[in-house]
C-alpha cells in the first residue's frame, strides 16, 4: 500500500557528464527506483559537466537510500549531497512573531509601550472584560499538548510533538487567520496541565488540546470546560468528529441511505471514536456497534472509565458481544479511528450493498482502500494519496474563527454539527459521487462557510435560557 510520498521528498545533487542524454538518464533511473520525480534542474553548466537537483518523493528513508545509489551506479554520474525537503522546511520552525503596529519613531513607541501602554493596562485592571478587546486575547489560541499521543507516533514527549504543533499553528493561520501559539508541556500529570493552562489562559481566547492520549484527555478537557471561561476544543475528538460527520452525510446521500436506517461500525473507542459517536447519535444514528480491541462494547461488560460505560449505555441495542471481524457483515457503514490492517477484504464484501468505509488511522488505515474498492461503494481514509481525505484542517481553523467572533465561552453540540452541515455543503449536488464527498483542504471557502455557521449557532445558544 505504501507509496510515494511528498512527505518523504528529497533532493540529490548530482555531477554528470555534460551530455543531451544525462538528464533523461537521470529521470529514468529514478523511475526505475520506484520514486516519483517532481522537478530536474540544471544548477551548473561546465564544460566538461553539469549538476543536477533532482527532486523526487520516495516511500521512506531506505527509499531514499535505493535511489542514490541507483543513481550512483550510473556510469560516470555521481550523487554529491541528498537534502531531505521536509527536514529543510523545518530548519529554524516553520513559525515567527510579527508586530501588527510599526514602531518606527519615539511617538509610536511612546502609545505601544511606556508609557502609553500604562494607560490600557489600569483599564483592563478596572474592566477585565476589556482584555479581549485590547490584546491579542481576542484572537489567539493556545495548542496544547502532553506529547503523549502525537500522530500515530505515540508517547513521544512535549519536545518531539513540538514540530506537529507548530504545523497546527501555521494551519490556524493560513486557512482562518487565527493566530495560535504551541504550548508543549513538560508533564503528563492530569492535575498539573490542567492547572498550567488555567494560568496561562488570561492570554488566550480559546485552547486546542491536541495528542493528549486517553482517558488522560477526557478529565482534561471536562475539568478546563467547567474551570475556565474560554471554549476549550479537543480536536482529536471534536475535529475528527466534525469531519467524520460531515464526510458521512455526503456519503449516505451518494448510496441514498439515511442515518437513521444504517448499521455503523465503529473501530476504536478512544478520544475520537466515542466523540463521533457522540454527535452521530446526535444527528439521528441509532444503530450504532463500537468495538475496541477486544470486541464490542456492550451493556454486559464492567467498564473502569465513564466514557466507555457512555458507550455501552448509548449503543449496541442488540447487545452484540463478537469480535470486530464478526461485526461487519450486514454492516452499511464502518468507521476506523483504531489501528493498521485490522480489516481484510474477506470482511468489506460481507458488508450489506452499497456499503460505506472510512478506514482513518493514520498513516496506514484499518484495511487496504484498494482493496476495500473492490466491494464498497465508497471509500475515505485520512490520507492525502487517496481520494476522499477526510482531514480535521477541514473543521479546526473555521471552528476557532467562528468561536472568536461570536465571543463563545463554550462549546456545544449544535455548534458541531453546524459545523458538519457547512462542510458538507461545500460539496454541490453536482459535483457529489464516490470518490468526491467532501471538499479540498484548500477549498477557501471551507473556514469562512465553518466559521459563519459556528458563530450562528454559539448566538443562538447565547439566546437559549440556561
Amino acid at each position: 500500500m505504501a507509496s510515494p510520498s511528498p512527505g518523504h521528498s528529497i533532493t540529490l545533487r548530482v555531477k554528470a557528464p555534460s551530455s543531451f542524454t544525462a538528464t533523461t538518464e537521470l529521470a529514468a533511473a529514478v523511475g526505475a527506483a520506484g520514486a516519483a520525480i517532481t522537478a530536474l534542474d540544471v544548477a551548473e553548466s561546465r564544460h566538461d559537466s553539469i549538476i543536477v537537483d533532482v527532486t523526487c518523493n520516495t516511500v521512506n528513508d531506505e527509499h531514499g537510500e535505493e535511489v542514490r545509489q541507483a543513481l550512483d551506479a550510473l556510469d560516470g554520474i555521481s550523487v554529491v549531497k541528498v537534502s531531505d525537503r521536509t527536514f529543510l522546511m523545518h530548519l529554524g520552525g516553520k513559525l515567527e512573531v510579527v508586530p501588527k503596529v510599526a514602531l518606527r519613531n519615539r511617538d509610536e513607541l511612546s502609545r505601544a509601550y511606556t508609557p502609553g501602554v500604562a494607560r490600557v493596562c489600569r483599564a483592563i485592571a478596572e474592566h477585565p472584560e476589556d482584555a479581549r478587546r485590547l490584546t491579542v486575547k481576542r484572537n489567539t489560541i493556545a495548542v496544547v499538548t502532553d506529547g503523549s499521543a502525537v500522530l500515530g507516533l505515540g508517547n513521544i514527549g512535549p519536545a518531539a510533538a513540538l514540530p506537529v504543533m507548530e504545523g497546527k499553528a501555521a494551519l490556524f493561520k493560513q486557512f482562518a487567520n487565527v493566530d495560535a501559539w504551541p504550548v508543549c508541556l513538560d508533564t503528563q500529570d492530569t492535575e498539573e496541565i490542567i492547572n498550567i493552562v488555567k494560568a496561562l489562559a488570561p492570554v488566550y481566547g480559546g485552547v486546542n488540546l491536541e495528542d493528549i492520549a486517553a482517558p488522560r484527555c477526557f478529565e482534561i478537557e471536562d475539568r478546563l470546560r467547567e474551570e475556565l471561561d474560554i471554549p476549550v476544543f479537543h480536536d482529536d475528538q471534536h475535529g475528527t468528529a466534525i469531519v467524520t460527520l460531515a464526510a458521512l452525510e455526503n456519503a449516505l446521500r451518494v448510496v441514498n441511505k439515511k442515518i437513521e436506517d444504517v448499521r455503523i461500525v465503529v473501530s476504536g473507542v478512544g478520544a475520537a471514536g466515542h466523540a463521533i459517536i457522540q454527535l452521530l447519535k446526535a444527528q439521528g444514528a441509532t444503530n450504532i456497534v463500537a468495538c475496541g480491541r477486544d470486541g464490542a462494547i456492550h451493556k454486559g461488560q464492567q467498564h473502569s472509565d465513564r466514557h466507555r460505560r457512555w458507550i455501552a449505555d448509548n449503543t449496541n441495542e442488540q447487545d452484540f458481544s463478537g469480535s470486530l471481524h464478526e461485526a461487519m457483515p450486514g454492516t452499511d457503514v464502518f468507521i476506523g479511528v483504531s489501528a493498521p490492517n485490522v480489516l481484510g477484504e474477506e470482511q468489506i464484501a460481507a458488508m450489506a450493498d452499497n456499503a460505506i468505509v472510512f478506514a482513518m488511522a493514520n498513516p496506514d488505515p484499518e484495511v487496504d482502500p484498494i482493496v476495500a474498492a473492490k466491494h464498497a461503494a465508497v471509500v475515505a481514509t485520512g490520507r492525502s494519496d487517496f481520494p476522499n481525505q477526510i482531514n480535521n484542517v477541514l473543521a479546526f481553523p473555521g471552528f476557532f474563527r467562528g468561536l472568536l467572533d461570536a465571543g463563545a465561552s463554550d462549546i456545544e453540540t449544535p455548534m458541531l454539527v453546524a459545523a458538519a452541515d457547512a462542510i458538507a455543503g461545500r460539496v454541490e449536488s453536482n459535483e457529489l459521487n464516490a470518490s468526491y464527498i467532501i471538499p479540498s483542504v484548500f477549498d477557501p471557502h471551507v473556514a469562512a462557510d465553518v466559521a459563519s455557521a459556528v458563530a450562528e449557532a454559539a448566538g443562538k445558544s447565547k439566546e437559549q435560557p440556561k
